[in-house]
């Protein structure tokens, strides 16, 4: 049998399909699954990695210099 003769013969199959009524069915519902464990791991995965980050913000330079100016003028003598 060629292609064209087993293709005469699927087409007026896929003509009895209503096309408004066509729905994602089980190969769509499969790839929804396995998406949706894929973001789960991949979430679990990075809240595992973000409690293993130590972060210690280093202190600003600029900033501790103003606050130890703005200090030592505040606690300095009145006249």
């Amino acid at each position: 049998m060629y292609a064209t003769q087993a293709l005469t013969h699927v087409v007026p199959l896929a003509e009895e399909f209503d096309k408004n009524k066509v729905t994602p069915g089980v190969l769509g519902f499969i790839v929804f699954a396995a998406l949706a464990v894929g973001v789960w791991l991949l979430m679990k995965s990075m809240n595992r990695h973000m409690g293993r980050v130590n972060f210690k913000e280093a202190p600003d330079p600029d900033a501790a210099s103003a606050d130890a100016k703005t200090s030592g003028t505040a606690t300095g003598h009145a006249r």
